[in-house]
């Protein structure tokens, strides 16, 4: 693929995050119900999933179903409930063969009972595995996040095990849904839409955005490797200067890993815990 020739990989984007937007205009172009529009767009997570596990990708974090989703109509909330449980059944095989562990983020406790359940039973079952990381945002949303990683700040507080002079950027992450994860280095949006949708508020501050007029039931290979050559084309600074990166290091990729504070642990640490549905 001619694409991959411009892909260095020593300088992969170690967590991308994805805003998968356009199932249903999709399905509306194609006349189809939007039902089938999410379907098509179950594609496109498979392929996207393999792509990040054969390239290198270390973590693949998706946005599922965010916490606004719970508003749209209920036969197709319940259409998507199942897509999920179907997709986490079909795909368990898989990412044991391919050695990619499971995980997920946000309110899962507010799940349908069955899905909850395949989730954390598949879950478990890739626990071991440490080819990468498929992170799932469901039932997500960035501002419940901080709010609940506050509220938890705060109890540990009131029973004493903290003190306001303890709190620092690093402490605060691990209260985080996201905890065991580094901060993402390049999010996605398809669909041709331009904001983050209330999407890892937190740990987006210095991640590189890319934005495309593709649907996600289209987005393939070539889309995503398309993405990542641009990220590459471009200079992370973190509030330093040029001459300050050059200086300092050749890639600012590992630049970004020495300088700016991540959220605590590591692509393959330990990302089991709740993200939310449990303490």
């Amino acid at each position: 693929m001619g694409i991959m020739k411009e892909i260095d990989p020593l300088r992969l984007p170690q967590h991308i995050a994805i805003i998968m937007d356009g199932n249903g205009r999709w399905a509306e172009l194609h006349t189809m119900g939007r039902i089938l529009g999410h379907r098509k767009g179950a594609e496109s997570v498979r392929i996207i999933t393999k792509t990040c596990r054969r390239i290198g990708v270390r973590c693949l974090t998706l946005y599922a179903f965010s916490v606004e989703n719970w508003l749209r109509p209920e036969a197709e909330i319940r259409a998507l409930m199942n897509l999920l449980l179907q997709y986490l059944e079909d795909e368990a095989r898989e990412m044991m063969d391919q050695g990619i562990r499971l995980t997920a983020i946000g309110d899962l406790d507010s799940l349908e009972a069955p899905v909850l359940r395949k989730l954390r039973e598949t879950m478990e079952k890739t626990a071991g595995n440490q080819g990468m990381i498929l992170n799932l945002a469901l039932s997500y949303g960035g501002r419940d996040e901080i709010a609940t990683a506050a509220k938890r700040m705060v109890g540990d507080a009131l029973a004493g095990k903290i003190a306001p002079a303890d709190v620092t950027r690093e402490l605060f992450s691990k209260y985080l849904y996201t905890t065991g994860i580094p901060d993402p280095d390049l999010l996605i949006r398809t669909g041709g839409e331009y904001r983050v949708s209330n999407f890892l508020l937190y740990q987006m501050a210095y991640t590189e955005f890319y934005f495309t007029d593709i649907l996600w039931p289209d987005f393939r290979e070539t889309d995503l490797l398309t993405a990542i050559a641009e990220y590459q084309r471009r200079e992370r600074r973190f509030g330093m200067t040029s001459e300050q990166i050059g200086g300092r290091s050749g890639n600012t990729m590992e630049l970004s890993r020495e300088s700016m504070p991540q959220t605590q642990g590591s692509v393959g640490g330990d990302c089991s815990r709740s993200r939310g549905g449990e303490e």
